[in-house]
């Protein structure tokens, strides 16, 4: 067999890349009956990035939307993206949890489930492989591949072998970063075809301009199943162009066969769909060659940027892509993906904005030393590991193996809102924004995000982000760094001012309070009203976040390294430990609290 097959990724990551996973529902359907004609072996719907997507940002069911497009889809093979034992979150689940996310996924409409593990450990694939061919779907074992003195040619056959042997339906190779090049593609697809009789998929993205190199030579030798994107949402950190290789396999053995002008009329219609959501573009998803150096993934680097900005430290991304590669060697040169991605794009970004190397430790970066990911692929730095978790045991077996199973105690704790098992499972997921997202639909409140005008005043007027402000006679230097999303009538702003971080919350007013005006708008700093860490008992955080946890109470008595608090910040949590020996005198924050540094959140009287 010759032929060609393509995947297309316009529905899922495509738009993950490019417009941080925005696309809505609605605006996928009106194209379902043409993508359903044009002859794909499967789309790529659905994986982490949409659940998250969909519940904190778009106010929709993913479910729905899975239902929806098995509907509208009706010839096509629907793909989803399971990090084994991780599913869709960034911890390990139970191995029933996986089971029944497995069973529902696949009787709601996915037939395609390609199973990852970001460290390749794949052990952590084995039940999420049982479950879907249990399902009578199919299981596409793959491989993160990245480069390392560990990553071998040879080591990368042997996982293909073995996932063969565990019953996989076909093996990917997951180039995340687009670290391909042309000859390394040919060798390593030509041992493939040598190794396994099953079918070969190549995912690969654009980011360092080689893409359709590297896929027309992994075809060459042997690769007949390629992922590619509608041009409307292709190239940069996107995949290479669906019309693009369509045209380049033209009478060629390897032809798709698919219609070329259907598919530019489909990718026309995604074109003006794009618009729509022009304000989630970013500089950063276009070709960058520097990611063969810093081996960072398209989705990786526009999440970092949002991150620096937050922080008000845009200009210090040049530092972080430079400290990830040297945090991924003492972490034992992970492949960069979900979660490990974010696991070391944190911790790098911390040890940047803090000025000292591993000073503060995410609770996710000690998880991984204890082998709670998993086995890491390579040497693990003994001094950072000792720093991290000090004597505790190393896991060495299965992480799942520890885990007692979850599903009735889930289904215990859902709570009214949760109707049904994908409620339940959605729950388990993505718990913070999970609970509001069906808060929020049993009492009728889903509002999407508002998206910006594509034609108007407002829209092309660029407000400044940087000026001074001048308050009783003292005159402070404000940087707007960034803004979150509207909830309710509040819509936060974060600024630098002199420097430090903070965050302006603006409330919209109702018309008792604006003397029977409309309406009106008025800015709140939140600031706080803590007083600012000063002494080493007021114990303060070194970057802003939000307080997921408390961890003492007044009176209690603990010692200097104790942890106190649990700040969640750029989606890792972080333990804030007291500074001295003594008892805590006062609290200053309380749990879903917005913290800044330099504030006092605890005091501690020696």
């Amino acid at each position: 067999m010759s032929k060609v097959h393509l995947t297309d990724t316009i529905l899922r990551d495509a738009h993950q890349c490019l417009i941080a996973t925005r696309m809505r529902t609605d605006d996928m359907l009106p194209a379902c009956e043409r993508l359903d004609r044009l002859g794909y072996w499967s789309l790529e719907v659905w994986g982490g990035a949409t659940f998250d997507a969909c519940l904190r940002f778009l106010k929709e069911d993913p479910w729905e939307r899975l239902r929806r497009l098995r509907e509208a889809l009706p010839n096509t093979r629907l793909q989803m993206l399971l990090r084994g034992q991780n599913l869709l979150g960034y911890r390990h689940y139970s191995d029933d949890v996986v089971r029944a996310f497995v069973q529902r996924a696949a009787a709601d409409g996915i037939d395609v489930f390609r199973i990852f593990d970001a460290l390749n450990d794949l052990r952590n694939l084995e039940t999420s492989i049982e479950a879907v061919k249990e399902s009578g779907k199919h299981a596409q074992g793959t491989i993160c591949y990245t480069l390392s003195p560990v990553h071998t040619l040879e080591r990368y056959v042997k996982d293909a072998r073995e996932l063969t042997a565990m019953g996989c339906d076909s093996i990917a190779i997951k180039d995340m970063a687009g670290l391909l090049t042309p000859k390394v593609a040919g060798d390593l697809f030509s041992s493939l075809a040598d190794a396994t009789d099953v079918p070969i998929h190549l995912h690969t993205h654009a980011t360092s301009g080689q893409a359709e190199m590297c896929l027309f030579k992994a075809i060459e030798n042997g690769c007949r199943h390629i992922d590619t994107a509608l041009s409307a949402f292709a190239g940069g950190a996107s995949q290479a162009p669906t019309e693009a290789m369509v045209a380049a396999l033209r009478e060629t053995p390897y032809d798709t066969g698919m219609d070329l002008q259907l598919a530019q009329d489909v990718s026309a219609y995604f074109r003006e769909v794009r618009k729509k959501y022009r304000q989630f573009e970013s500089e950063f998803t276009g070709v960058d060659t520097r990611v063969l150096s810093y081996q960072v993934p398209g989705g990786m680097i526009s999440n970092l940027i949002n991150q620096l900005r937050e922080q008000g430290a845009v200009d210090r991304v040049a530092e972080v892509l430079a400290e990830i590669p040297r945090v991924r060697e003492d972490l034992g040169f992970p492949p960069l993906v979900t979660p490990t991605s974010q696991i070391i794009g944190t911790q790098a970004v911390l040890n940047v904005l803090t000025k000292e190397r591993y000073k503060t430790i995410t609770n996710e970066v000690k998880l991984y030393l204890q082998g709670r990911y998993g086995r890491p692929p390579g040497h693990v730095n003994p001094v950072i590991r000792r720093k991290a978790i000090g004597d505790e045991p190393i896991i060495e077996q299965r992480p799942a193996d520890l885990l007692a199973p979850e599903m009735e105690s889930l289904r215990a704790q859902a709570g009214p809102c949760a109707h049904n098992e994908e409620d339940v499972l959605t729950l388990a997921m993505f718990p913070e924004i999970g609970a509001e997202f069906l808060r929020l639909r049993e009492e009728g409140k889903l509002v999407p995000e508002p998206l910006e005008p594509i034609d108007s005043e407002a829209a092309t007027k660029q407000a400044p982000i940087e000026f001074n402000a001048t308050l009783h006679g003292e005159t402070y230097h404000i940087r707007i760094t960034g803004s979150g999303h509207r909830r309710d009538d509040i819509r936060p702003f974060y600024v630098t001012v002199d420097g430090i971080p903070e965050e302006i919350l603006l409330e919209v007013l109702d018309e008792t309070e604006t003397n029977g005006s409309s309406s009106s708008a008025r800015p709140a700093l939140t600031g706080s009203k803590r007083p600012r860490a000063t002494r080493p008992g007021q114990v303060s955080t070194t970057m802003p976040g939000v307080v997921i946890d408390v961890l003492v109470e007044i009176g209690q008595r603990v010692n200097a390294g104790d942890p106190v608090l649990v700040i969640e910040a750029m989606k890792m949590e972080t333990e804030v430990q007291a500074t001295v020996n003594g008892v805590v005198k006062e609290i200053y924050v309380s749990k879903g609290e917005r913290a800044n540094p330099d504030e006092t959140l605890i005091e501690i009287e020696t």
